[in-house]
């Protein structure tokens, strides 16, 4: 179930969730976080599923022509040999099979992942220990292989249940998989540009099972959640254009600090029931 969302408090989240989707520091913890900060109530799961359709959309017309190329030469491929070891052609096999982990996971943990992982001592905690795992693998990244020529099936599903960790707020799904491609030895680009790709199935499946859940049980505020969704679309599509281009030459150590520096504020801030856990 969600809750009805206002008018400001769908401007503000669309902000958060647009700015925060593509960086390695969980975009639902965020809006979990600022939820709580300014006392509005827990928007749920499906407000935020909703919402990341907006940043989704924005992948899709960043990546348009890959996506396209991945999406034309997988299906002409299907009935043409010669076309199936194209490196498009298994791109999208792997797409397919990344994104198997979090469908399954997320439909048999469905009634923990709206209730229970939604506590902020738990979102604060993964802030943190997930941080500190980014920064393992970014201090051990060798940074060299690519996916058109190096990424296969079992790297595909390494990929995938890292992302299907994201599951859980603060974990993030683009820190998760871009810090799993990085344990592989991606270049961060590179990892980076898989994990936006693996998420498409993912974000956009939630999204529109999620779709009928806004407001359920009461008159459902449309409204505000999509002018959340379209301004989470025109933030995240500058997001993404800004990240891929810092990672080409800077490490992760400004998110890492920050994921760290803000789970600690998190959990410090429940303890003192200056915001609820729940």
């Amino acid at each position: 179930m969600c809750s009805l969302i206002g008018w400001f408090e769908a401007f503000v989240l669309g902000v958060v969730q647009g700015l925060t989707e593509f960086l390695p520091i969980s975009s639902s913890a965020h809006v979990r976080v600022v939820s709580a900060f300014f006392g509005w109530e827990d928007p749920g799961a499906a407000f935020t599923a909703v919402i990341q359709l907006g940043t989704e959309t924005a992948v899709l017309i960043y990546f348009r022509r890959r996506i396209w190329d991945i999406i034309s030469t997988w299906t002409r491929a299907l009935w043409t040999p010669e076309l199936r070891g194209l490196p498009a052609a298994r791109m999208g096999w792997y797409v397919i099979a990344g994104s198997v982990p979090i469908g399954v996971l997320g439909l048999a943990f469905k009634d923990q992942i709206e209730t229970t992982v939604r506590d902020l001592r738990l979102v604060g905690a993964c802030l943190i220990v997930f941080g500190l795992l980014l920064a393992v693998a970014d201090r051990l990244a060798r940074n060299e292989l690519t996916l058109d020529r190096h990424l296969n099936l079992p790297h595909a599903l390494t990929y995938g249940l890292a992302q299907s960790l994201a599951l859980i707020p603060g974990v993030s799904r683009s820190g998760g998989t871009t810090g799993a491609g990085l344990l592989l030895g991606y270049r961060r680009e590179q990892a980076a540009e898989y994990s936006f790709l693996l998420a498409i199935p993912a974000v956009l499946m939630s999204g529109v099972l999620e779709l009928f859940s806004i407001g359920e049980g009461e008159a459902p505020d449309w409204g505000p959640t999509i002018l959340a969704t379209l301004i989470s679309f025109a933030v995240g599509y500058a997001a993404i254009a800004w990240f891929l281009r810092y990672i080409a030459t800077h490490r992760f150590t400004p998110f890492i600090i920050y994921r760290v520096i803000l789970g600690i504020v998190v959990i410090a801030l429940v303890a003192f029931d200056i915001i609820p856990a729940g």
